[in-house]
């Protein structure tokens, strides 16, 4: 606790003596007795007490201050009853947050006892009890027994005990051994201020790293994520080790800081110590994760309401990471301080001149003369294009950094419609090296929103889903990352396909902008796509593209979810779909940008959500597109020549193997050309062959392909027709904890069935393990043999997350008379055993299912089923329909409404 003077002190000392009542504690402790009971009902009364101060609107950096004074008077009455007349001979000490005076309600209180160097064994048994005794009244401690000397070699050892030593705070006991201490640790004796701030630096690298580098997790850490109260704490740290003074206003006399950036500075922390001293209310417990379980809570507590076009939580989020992006913007600019003041303290060294505007500076770039951005406004993107120019620069000095901020507002009407803004800025994106990295430091400082005025409104919104895991400006800044990583040759292996393509697009530029704007048109209300596109057209056509390019753009931003849905949603195999999607794009060109827009995306939306599932059938989708394109729109691939051809690979690939299978139709005369429609010819010489060497008519066979091209695992299954055959196969894959993607049934004209499944682990990847495909290969056997007669109950639990985003269930009936069959849309909650609830409803009312794709976004399943009548006819009557409608209600809807079912 600082405390500006006395009679300040006085002040704040009756508040808390008036709030907690100590004198009532020392009337209620005996000479003798346990004191426990009596301790234990004052840290109870004070917690209620603080607890109700935060509800009456009492502000965190009071009531932690407060909380941290109430833990002295308990600690220093503790020490004296129990170490008695060894009192004076140690010291009692609180360290860490507590002892900077910043005990939040779940915090836990670290403590070091400091003993004189040849202390015996005269402490141990009153140490032990004062300890136990701390527990029983309900108190975490963290605590360690020290010497001074241990205390060196230790700090030596591990910066993280200097670091609790710098906030040492002296709470009872020997002040003089305290004073000892304080000195052998101090940065004349180890650590000097060079060497702690190059490990803490480093340290704050290593914990970036933890959260993707990125402040904008959907459910941030308080403290530790960037931009949290960690790196507030590090800017304390490193004053506290260069100056002797860890407070925050000193920064502004040593000239690190203005006024106006303190303030910043400390309002952002205390609206972060209000959110965690609301987390740890909440929650009971030191919790600094600011969970999808709280935000909402929270939120509501924070007077952040839902409105019509946004819900509360994401307004209070929004406020959340600009404030976090604030402070890691004053982080970066005062650790650049500090490296000037602490690495090089001869100077800031000889300047490089680059043009008349700017220069070097041990590495980092500046402008030449205060005055470069008022009488230059256009230099604010200038800078950025030489950051790009000059590789060898490490950023930008941070006296540079405050006038850009200063200069923002110049950014206007008139600054966007100047042609070197204009020509700069796309100079800016067609930079070979650097484009990422100089997006990112645009959005940092303001600059990108400024000049992009959309990007404004979708700078820290996020999306309150499962589905997208950062804010829309941090998934913008990844997508474009993505494109950027693909021209890399050291990552050509991740993605070689994308690569390749990459490199022969025209104009890579185009698929950037493309990316800048593929969402800049959320949170407003409408179609994203739309308002994007519209943005990205007035866009191009104001930096003078050509017509071509501006409408290319447009196009891309307009239709970046269509490649994802087509690929995911519909039969990839069938020609009709391939040549409707190859008549939407047209030609190659607007393909290859808009299948590495459609990976990048994908990519940048979730770390868990691309997989070798989703690349396989994106990289299908494209090869039939482009094959159909080189054929021509007017000349498409007709189903009757797409089967000729399947049949005949297929025939040629059963002659080569060994044994040849010489008469394949004898097998295929017994199933219809869908069939053949709907597999490759790999898959039909699979099938073939193990269905011509099956000897009796009746017996089931389930196969299993551990990797297959599609990048999962295939299993087939024959076996006799039933209502319940899906339903049981389904509940067994789910209780293996296996995700089904892509499920096909294949009725043939004896009543058998053909069941494809392409399954993956919950890591996403497939089951390559041997002795995991004999269990699944097993599991299924005997259970399909055994006719459904054992029970499998789905184990697995519903993620934690999901049950804060209850999706309503919607049914959605289309015709598909090209195909002959119904086309059953469903949107509800994933949750395990969903396939085989959904098998149930179709054998309680007669329904074939002929094919299904499965999509999961986050918590939501959007799942599509081909589905016919007994007699393989499209679903027409009404009865069978709201037959299917309240047999799906009934087994998903156990938690939740759901709405009525949609025929069109």
């Amino acid at each position: 606790m600082a405390i500006q003077d006395s009679s300040t002190a006085i002040n704040v000392l009756e508040r808390y003596e008036a709030w907690f009542g100590t004198h009532a504690l020392d009337a209620e402790l005996a000479p003798t007795g346990s004191p426990v009971p009596a301790f234990k009902k004052f840290l109870e009364h004070s917690q209620t007490t603080l607890k109700q101060k935060f509800e009456d609107g009492v502000g965190a950096p009071t009531l932690i201050a407060a909380r941290s004074w109430l833990v002295d008077q308990v600690l220093a009455r503790a020490w004296d009853r129990f170490m008695g007349a060894n009192a004076g001979s140690a010291s009692f000490v609180a360290v860490g947050g507590y002892g900077r005076g910043e005990l939040m309600p779940g915090s836990d209180i670290d403590l070091m006892i400091l003993l004189p160097e040849s202390h015996g064994e005269q402490f141990n048994s009153q140490l032990e009890s004062l300890l136990i005794f701390l527990w029983d009244i309900g108190l975490e401690v963290g605590h360690s027994v020290r010497t001074i000397s241990e205390c060196v070699e230790q700090s030596l050892a591990d910066i993280t005990v200097i670091t609790n030593l710098m906030e040492a705070r002296l709470l009872a006991g020997n002040a003089t051994l305290f004073r000892e201490m304080r000195a052998s640790v101090a940065p004349d004796k180890i650590w000097n201020s060079t060497d702690f701030f190059k490990e803490k630096h480093a340290e704050q690298i290593r914990r970036y790293h933890k959260y993707h580098d990125t402040a904008y997790n959907l459910e941030p850490n308080v403290k530790g994520s960037p931009g949290g109260l960690r790196d507030i704490q590090m800017i304390a740290w490193v004053t506290n080790r260069q100056f002797g003074s860890g407070l925050l206003e000193d920064l502004v006399s040593h000239g690190f800081l203005t006024e106006d950036e303190y303030h910043t500075l400390v309002e952002g922390r205390n609206f972060l110590w209000e959110i965690r001293f609301a987390l740890h209310t909440l929650t009971g417990r030191g919790e600094d994760r600011l969970l999808f379980d709280y935000q909402r809570t929270l939120a509501e507590q924070f007077g952040y309401h839902d409105q019509e076009d946004r819900l509360g939580v994401e307004a209070f989020m929004k406020q959340y990471y600009r404030t976090v992006m604030e402070l890691s913007r004053l982080n970066e600019m005062l650790l650049q301080l500090f490296q000037e003041e602490i690495l090089f303290p001869g100077g800031a060294g000889e300047s490089v001149r680059i043009n008349k505007r700017f220069q070097a500076r041990n590495g980092y770039l500046e402008v030449a003369d205060a005055n470069v951005f008022q009488n230059y406004p256009f230099a604010l993107l200038e800078i950025f294009l030489l950051l790009e120019q000059n590789p060898e620069l490490k950023g930008i000095r941070a006296d540079t950094v405050r006038a850009i901020r200063k200069h923002c507002h110049r950014i206007d009407e008139k600054f966007r419609d100047d042609i070197r803004a204009r020509s700069l800025f796309m100079e800016i994106i067609k930079q070979p090296i650097g484009v990422t990295h100089v997006l990112r430091r645009m959005n940092m400082y303001g600059i990108l929103a400024a000049y992009i005025p959309a990007f404004e409104r979708i700078t820290g919104l996020m999306q309150y889903d499962l589905f997208h895991a950062y804010t829309v400006d941090e998934h913008i800044l990844f997508v474009v990352r993505n494109m950027r990583r693909l021209t890399l040759p050291e990552f050509s292996d991740e993605l070689p396909l994308c690569s390749r393509i990459i490199s022969t697009i025209p104009k890579p530029e185009l698929l950037y902008l493309a990316g800048l704007f593929h969402d800049i048109g959320k949170g407003r209300g409408g179609d994203h796509s739309t308002l994007g596109a519209e943005d990205a057209r007035d866009f191009c056509q104001k930096h003078h593209l050509s017509s071509y390019d501006t409408r290319l753009v447009a196009w891309l931003v307009e239709n970046h979810l269509t490649m994802s849905s087509v690929a995911q949603r519909e039969d990839i195999s069938d020609p009709v779909v391939v040549n409707r999607f190859a008549r939407l794009v047209e030609d190659p060109v607007r393909l290859d940008y808009l299948y590495l827009l459609t990976v990048c995306d994908i990519r940048g939306t979730n770390p868990n959500l691309w997989n070798n599932w989703k690349n396989t059938l994106l990289s299908q989708l494209y090869y039939s597109t482009r094959r159909a394109l080189q054929r021509g729109l007017q000349d498409p691939l007709e189903r009757a020549e797409h089967i000729q051809q399947v049949q005949q690979e297929a025939r040629r690939l059963l002659r080569s193997i060994a044994p040849p299978v010489e008469r394949p139709d004898e097998v295929w005369q017994n199933l219809d050309e869908e069939y053949f429609q709907r597999h490759t010819p790999d898959q039909v010489a699979w099938h073939t062959r193990l269905l011509a060497g099956l000897q009796d008519a009746d017996a089931c066979i389930v196969s299993v392909q551990p990797v297959t091209e599609r990048g999962s695992t295939e299993i087939f299954i024959y076996a006799r027709a039933s209502d319940e055959l899906f339903t049981l196969i389904t509940a067994v894959l789910d209780q293996l904890g296996l995700d089904v993607v892509d499920a096909g049934i294949i009725t043939t004209h004896d009543g058998h069935v053909l069941n494809t499944f392409h399954v993956l682990e919950a890591s996403g990847e497939p089951a390559g393990d041997d002795l995991r495909v004999d269990e699944i290969h097993t599991a299924l056997l005997r259970e399909i043999e055994n006719g459904g007669r054992d029970e499998w109950h789905v184990s697995r639990r519903t993620p934690r997350e999901y049950r804060h985003f209850p999706i309503q269930t919607h049914i959605e009936f289309k015709r598909d008379e090209t195909n002959s069959r119904t086309i059953m849309e469903l949107i509800t909650s994933d949750h395990p055993g969903l396939l085989s609830q959904v098998g149930k409803a179709f054998g309680e009312c007669k329904v074939r299912l002929l094919n299904a794709k499965i999509i999961t976004l986050g918590s939501r399943a959007e799942d599509i089923f081909y589905i016919t009548d007994r007699n393989n006819r499209p679903i027409e009557d009404a009865g069978q329909i709201e037959c299917l409608e309240k047999a799906l209600h009934k087994h998903l809807d156990s938690k939740q409404g759901g709405a009525p079912a949609l025929f069109r």
